[in-house]
């Protein structure tokens, strides 16, 4: 049999991160694997475990006017260009790919080629890019049970595996949660995503200035700012005597969301998923504006976990920040219910599952034979 998987990724970290929690699994079970990516997000894959790094061209729909359409699907048909040649040369037994637009030069080329082809939708709606490649693969694995419920041609390839946690997640994934006594520390992460958000930095400072003193004595705080909101965040909170790390990335965030007892934080399909591994409580603010309000969805499924407090960016103000942190504060209970509802939505072997799934077809089986298997599992 094939040995070799091509995973295609890109965009973010949070489409890299499953693809390398697979690369993982996969490796440790003998195949060799590939990534194919687009030249923005090679920067994140330099720990990524892969034989080989293969940058395609690829490009967003960044708007409706023929030039930025013309500008698209040029930049796709290169890549898809690129992605046949890439085929030929490779031959891999299965091509998996994790969402955006790096995504679907690869999955063309390998279903115009013959090559079994599996997506992995993490958020609550589908992407753009799965959608446009759902039609031609055979398996679309997904993050949340029941996400293509309402079409039946596409919910016939739905396998349902969770969302592959990276390597640096599963290692603390054991931790048990801390629950803050009454007058002691208590450890707030916040984060924006991969690439920062501003509004924290706007609110979050302002908040803890509304806050009673000891209650601001008591944070012990970590922050993820933008370089150009370092300096004004910085000034904020020393002028607070607050006790705060401050960076613009985290290389450790796993760790970090471990040892957190409350994290603020956008709803990226990879963060509610680390958060629900590792059973950390959570404010969740989702990316407004987003075309597919993914963000919102997977928040929504946390929050009505009981796991998560979801406050769409309009209500994620000053006061009603202090106000929450205030409640948090003085019933630490409340805390520890939501790390327990949390942890009860995770899913640790989600890489696993999917793992499974991939070398079904490497093997020459079917969605459906592999769905047969599983059983209620899918």
């Amino acid at each position: 049999m094939n040995k070799l998987i091509l995973l295609a990724a890109g965009g973010t970290g949070g489409h890299l991160f499953p693809a390398e929690a697979l690369a993982a699994v996969l490796k440790a079970r003998g195949y060799e694997v590939d990534l194919a990516t687009d030249a923005r997000a090679a920067r994140y894959a330099g720990h990524f475990p892969a034989r080989e790094l293969h940058v395609l061209s690829a490009d967003t729909v960044r708007g409706r006017s023929p030039v930025a359409l013309a500008r698209t699907v040029l930049a796709l048909g290169s890549g898809l260009v690129s992605g046949l040649a890439l085929m030929r040369r490779l031959k891999p037994a299965v091509v998996v790919g994790f969402g955006g637009y790096p995504t679907v030069p690869p999955l063309l080329a390998a279903s115009f080629s013959g090559v079994p082809t599996v997506v992995h939708e993490s958020n609550g709606v589908m992407g753009r890019a799965n959608r446009m490649l759902a039609g031609r693969v055979q398996a679309i694995a997904t993050g949340f049970p029941g996400l293509l419920r309402g079409d039946t041609a596409l919910a016939a390839k739905e396998v349902w595996t969770g969302n592959p946690l990276r390597p640096a997640a599963l290692a603390v994934a054991g931790l048990p949660y801390e629950t803050p006594q009454p007058q002691g520390p208590l450890r707030v992460l916040v984060f924006g995503g991969s690439q920062g958000a501003r509004v924290m930095s706007d609110v979050v400072p302002a908040a803890l200035e509304k806050v009673n003193p000891a209650l601001r004595a008591r944070l012990h705080l970590t922050q993820q700012a933008r370089e150009e909101d370092m300096a004004r965040v910085q000034a904020a909170y020393e002028r607070l005597g607050v006790t705060a790390q401050l960076a613009p990335f985290f290389d450790d965030l796993p760790a970090r969301m471990a040892a957190a007892q409350l994290v603020i934080s956008r709803s990226g399909a990879g963060t509610v998923a680390e958060l629900s591994a590792l059973g950390r409580p959570s404010i969740l603010v989702p990316l407004p504006g987003a075309i597919d309000q993914d963000q919102a969805a997977n928040a929504r499924a946390l929050g009505e976990a009981g796991g998560a407090l979801v406050l769409p960016q309009p209500d994620f103000t000053p006061v009603r920040l202090a106000a929450e942190l205030a409640r948090f504060a003085s019933s630490p209970d409340l805390l520890e219910d939501m790390a327990l509802a949390a942890r009860a939505n995770g899913v640790l072997d989600a890489a696993e599952r999917l793992a499974d799934l991939v070398g079904h077809l490497a093997g020459g089986g079917t969605t459906d034979s592999f769905r047969n298997l599983q059983g209620p599992r899918t």
